[in-house]
């Protein structure tokens, strides 16, 4: 998933360099609603990993 988020940032980057604001929005949004999901995800699982340790 982060891979995914880091992705769609790099073509964000890119394509703002060359002028295509819109396809640079557009990437730039799905980069950041990967990276959120990519934390929650993150999250549930620490905390799923502590309570089964106990």
């Amino acid at each position: 998933m982060l891979h995914y988020a880091l992705v769609f940032f790099i073509i964000a980057i890119i394509a703002a360099v060359f002028g295509f604001s819109g396809l640079a929005s557009g990437a730039a949004g799905i980069a950041k609603i990967l990276f959120v999901v990519f934390l929650v995800m993150a999250i549930v699982s620490f905390a799923v990993n502590l309570l089964r340790g106990r």
